[in-house]
């Protein structure tokens, strides 16, 4: 039997990895959606294309992950990984979900820190002005 990735949990996953709650991806994708619709469709096996690619677009993930990423696999290798007697798990990954995290979390850590150095440079601004006055 065929094991069948189910996308409404994937997208609960990566929603809840990138910290974003169920209300603010509901703001996201538009006045038609509140929280009661994604606590709806989180319980979907299988989501509609476009909506998924929207879905995605927010979480800012590529769509494949949200398609492909399948628990019981990932278990598996990570069992296997630290596991010396476990079988060798043949896996070709086409997407990695945890480097893309990795990645987004890193872009957010560079976002934050030009965030920061824009504030410090506005505050030694600020402070100049004050001076002269």
């Amino acid at each position: 039997m065929e094991h069948k990735i189910h996308e409404g949990r994937n997208v609960k996953r990566f929603r809840e990895m990138l910290g974003i709650k169920q209300e603010a991806l509901a703001h996201e994708l538009g006045d038609d959606w509140n929280q009661k619709k994604i606590s709806l469709l989180e319980q979907k096996e299988s989501i509609d294309a476009p909506l998924l690619q929207q879905i995605a677009a927010v979480l800012k993930v590529p769509v494949e992950a949200i398609q492909n990423f399948d628990e019981e696999q990932a278990i598996t290798i990570i069992s296997s990984t630290f596991n010396d007697s476990a079988a060798v798990v043949q896996h070709n990954p086409v997407f990695n979900p945890v480097d893309a995290v990795l990645k987004l979390h890193e872009e957010k850590i560079v976002l934050y820190e030009r965030m920061l150095k824009e504030k410090d440079e506005m505050m030694a601004r600020l402070e100049k002005l004050i001076e002269r006055n």
